[in-house]
């Protein structure tokens, strides 16, 4: 399999940049630091500066996640494109020196999309552009073919109930955030499904783009009835929008060959540096390595993954090694199941009293960055802190809260500090689950100051005398 060249390119940082960051970074920020020769991280400011300054030195992550993606394109759990992904990144952490490289056993769902379409037949004939959600069943192979309402709230299609039965219930609902927006795409199939409907069409999840759908999952009710259901993009939801409201009908044909096969063996993808004085402590840095079948993942989460892949090889390149063991996870099927998840809780829910931190890069890293928090409150000082120290990064004030799916079952079974690495949402979420994501809206220079910025992050909290959320660290 194609390996990271040994000495990529420069990066495309200007010298006066990179010396400011690592300025930066060695001078710290008084603001928020204990003035005085024993500040708690005066002693990581050379750490720091090193970390920052090999990080921005060149284009080693872009690169890798160019072979990444390049090579393997999309990495749907049971697809050959992920468990080659596996393979490949296996090799290459052994290659770069990581400590007890593994593939941890975990078997995932295998959903497979086939050739699918919706078409609007009346008042007009057009192609509409549209994406099976991730999960759905498929179509009769002459597709379904039916009557459409408009709906823009769930509110609106209970008091339309009687006008749901045998029609395409379409939910043409404006992006506001992700969190308030998904639950269209996670309970709208089975919501229209109740009321008698033969199938589902949502919009797509994200901002205005270029005509783009956003595929994702979504699961059936136990108890309910199972429809076909797809994703439509914005402009085509406003079109049939429009054409209810000046009283035309609409009719559809969506035709889906989706279906589910049986779970497919994969895996975890994990690499360590392993700790100088606390072995057994563990701070993990994770992402999720599958991705839909459209697109590359390139953002999500191929960059994620690669930054926290990068921090610990660049933690071994410099000659650091910290107290505690630093533990990359790649992890297997966040994006239709969460197999990887649960699957890391299960087998290391033995030792999660000893885990110290989980952090999950899963939202990008478009500027501005900032790292998510939730834990004890000594915790968030450090944490702040820390990230005080990344300024020069573009990384700003910690937010209120910080997890992530895949770490998401350990930390609550822990009772974990956890944190988040965030980059801006909304370029985030506007190729998020399309065929958008691919390497082309990846600037060398955000990712390589990502992958800074999880290195400290992740150094120094497996590092500090304490762990983190207890008592105020001593002198180093």
């Amino acid at each position: 399999m194609p390996s990271v060249p040994p000495r990529p390119r420069r990066c495309g940082l200007p010298a006066s940049l990179v010396l400011g960051l690592v300025a930066s970074a060695a001078a710290g920020a008084p603001a928020l630091l204990a003035s005085g020769p024993d500040s708690w991280l005066d002693a990581y400011r050379d750490p720091v500066s090193k970390l920052v300054s090999a990080a921005t030195a060149d284009q080693a992550a872009w690169q890798r996640l160019a072979v990444l993606t390049d090579t393997f394109g999309h990495r749907l759990s049971g697809s050959p494109g992920l468990e080659g992904a596996i393979a490949w990144a296996v090799a290459e952490m052994k290659k770069d020196g990581l400590d007890n490289v593994r593939a941890e056993p975990v078997m995932v769902p295998r959903w497979v999309r086939g050739r699918e379409s919706l078409e609007l037949i009346d008042p007009v004939v057009r192609p509409l552009a549209m994406l099976g959600l991730g999960g759905s069943i498929g179509t009769p192979r002459e597709g379904v073919v039916a009557d459409a309402i408009v709906v823009s709230s769930f509110n609106d299609l209970e008091s339309r109930a009687r006008d749901a039965a045998g029609r395409i219930v379409v939910y043409n609902v404006p992006f506001i955030d992700y969190g308030q927006t998904v639950q269209y795409r996670a309970y709208g199939p089975s919501r229209a499904a109740r009321l008698g409907a033969v199938a589902a069409v949502v919009r797509s999840v994200g901002p205005m783009g270029l005509r783009t759908p956003h595929t994702g999952s979504f699961s059936y009710a136990p108890d309910g009835a199972k429809i076909p259901a797809a994703a439509i993009s914005a402009e085509d939801a406003n079109q049939l929008q429009r054409m209810q409201d000046r009283g035309e009908r609409i009719r559809l044909k969506l035709t889906m060959e989706a279906q589910a096969l049986a779970d497919a063996p994969s895996a975890n993808v994990i690499g360590e540096v392993v700790g100088r004085e606390r072995p057994e402590e563990v701070a993990v840095l994770g992402c999720h390595f599958d991705s839909w079948d459209v697109g590359t993942g390139a953002v999500d989460d191929g960059g994620g993954c690669v930054a926290v892949w990068e921090a610990a090889r660049l933690i071994t390149q410099v000659g650091l090694r910290p107290r505690r063991t630093l533990r990359v996870v790649l992890f297997t099927n966040e994006e239709n199941g969460l197999r990887g998840g649960l699957a890391y809780r299960d087998r290391h829910r033995d030792s999660l009293p000893n885990h110290v931190m989980m952090l999950e890069a899963d939202l990008g890293f478009f500027p501005p960055l900032a790292f998510g928090y939730s834990g004890p409150d000594a915790g968030r000082a450090r944490v702040e802190d820390i990230a005080a120290l990344l300024s020069g990064l573009g990384v700003g004030p910690v937010n209120a809260s910080g997890s992530g799916a895949d770490i998401g079952p350990s930390v609550q079974a822990g009772n974990l500090p956890s944190l988040s690495f965030n980059g801006d949402a909304k370029p985030y979420f506007l190729i998020h689950h399309t065929q958008a994501d691919t390497i082309d809206r990846v600037d060398p220079q955000d990712l390589a100051r990502a992958t800074a910025a999880i290195a400290v992050m992740g150094f120094v909290v497996a590092d500090m005398p304490e762990r983190l959320g207890s008592a105020e660290p001593a002198s180093r």
